[in-house]
C-alpha cells in the first residue's frame, strides 16, 4: 500500500485541483454553483492525476528512460516497488474510475436542461462533446509516456498541460456549473495552465541531463539550460500579465487584484530555478509552485466572489 501511494504521488494533486477550484469560484460568482458538480469534478480529476501517474511510471520503465542516475522521486516499477503487471493493472482501473465519474458528472451537469434518459437520440449534442473530451483527457495522460510514440518524449507535454490543467480545468467546469462560455475566460485560464506548466519544466530542468543522455527530447532537453531558465521565466510573467489584463479588462476593483500577493512567490520561483547549483535542489520548487499556484487560485476566485 505505501508504494501505490508513492506511486499515486499526492504531493501532485493539490496542482491538478487548482483548475477545478477556479472554476467552481468563477461560477460561484455567477451566482450558478454547486457543490455537487464541484466534487465530482473534483473526484475525476484526482483519478485522471493518479492515471497519469501511474502511467508515466510504468512507461518511463518500460522505455527505458528511468535510470539509476535520477534524481526524482523514487519510480515503483524502475525499482521493483510494484511490478509491471500490477502497475498495468492500476492504469486500467484508474483509467475505468475516470471514465465513470466523468459520465455521472456529466450526468449531473446537463440532466436538468436537457433529458438524457430518453435514449441515444435524446442525448444532448454537448455531453457527448464532453464525454469525448473527457476520453481525450484518459488518452493523453496515458500517452505522455506510454505507446510507440509518447508525445512526452517529443517535447510536447508543456502544450498538453495548458490545454488540460488551463483551458479544459477551468472553461469546461465553468460551463459545467453555468452552461455557458465566457471567451474572456481564457485569461485566468491560461494563467493556471501556464503556472502549471511551470510545474512541469522544472521537473524536467531536472532531469535535463538524464533525459538527454536517454534520448528524451523535453523542451529543456532541445533547448538546453540556459533558454529553458528564460522559457521558465516566459511561463510566470506571460501567466501573471494573463490575469491582470483579465482584471484591467472587467474593470476589477482594486479588491479584484488580490491575487497579486501571491505574484511574490513565483519571482522566488524564478529566481530559484535561475540560480540553482545542482538538480536535486529543484524537488523544493515543484512544490512551491504547485502550492504558490493554489494560492494565486485561491485569491483570484476569492476575489472574484467578493
Amino acid at each position: 500500500m505505501k508504494s501505490w501511494i508513492a506511486a499515486a504521488r499526492p504531493r501532485t494533486l493539490p496542482l491538478a485541483l487548482a483548475s477545478i477550484i477556479l472554476g467552481s469560484l468563477l461560477a460561484l460568482a455567477n451566482f450558478q454553483f454547486s457543490w455537487k458538480i464541484t466534487l465530482l469534478a473534483s473526484l475525476t480529476t484526482i483519478f485522471l492525476q493518479i492515471l497519469s501517474n501511474f502511467a508515466n511510471d510504468y512507461g518511463d520503465a518500460v522505455s527505458g528512460k528511468d535510470t539509476d542516475q535520477r534524481v526524482g522521486p523514487r519510480r515503483a516499477v524502475a525499482t521493483g516497488d510494484i511490478t509491471k503487471e500490477a502497475m498495468l493493472r492500476g492504469i486500467i482501473i484508474t483509467a475505468v474510475l475516470s471514465l465513470v465519474c466523468g459520465i455521472w458528472l456529466l450526468v449531473e451537469s446537463f440532466q436538468d436542461a436537457d433529458s438524457v434518459s430518453g435514449g441515444l437520440a435524446d442525448v444532448p449534442v454537448r455531453f457527448w462533446l464532453f464525454l469525448i473530451l473527457g476520453i481525450l483527457s484518459i488518452a493523453a495522460a496515458v500517452g505522455y509516456t506510454n505507446g510507440k510514440r509518447p508525445y512526452g518524449y517529443a517535447g510536447f507535454g508543456d502544450i498538453a498541460v495548458l490545454i488540460f490543467f488551463g483551458w479544459v480545468g477551468v472553461l469546461g467546469t465553468y460551463f459545467l456549473h453555468t452552461l455557458s462560455f465566457v471567451p474572456l475566460l481564457f485569461l485566468p485560464a491560461t494563467s493556471v495552465g501556464l503556472f502549471a506548466t511551470g510545474v512541469l519544466n522544472i521537473n524536467n530542468i531536472r532531469d535535463i541531463e538524464t533525459d538527454t543522455a536517454t534520448g528524451k527530447k523535453s523542451i529543456p532537453a532541445r533547448l538546453g539550460l540556459p533558454l529553458a531558465i528564460r522559457y521558465h521565466w516566459g511561463l510566470l510573467i506571460t501567466g501573471m500579465f494573463c490575469a491582470l489584463v483579465y482584471s484591467f479588462l472587467t474593470d476589477a476593483p482594486l479588491l479584484g487584484y488580490m491575487y497579486v500577493l501571491a505574484f511574490p512567490l513565483f519571482i522566488l520561483n524564478g529566481r530559484a530555478v535561475a540560480t540553482h547549483k545542482r538538480p536535486v535542489e529543484l524537488n523544493a520548487r515543484l512544490g512551491q509552485l504547485a502550492l504558490s499556484t493554489l494560492l494565486f487560485v485561491i485569491l483570484f476566485g476569492a476575489s472574484q466572489v467578493m
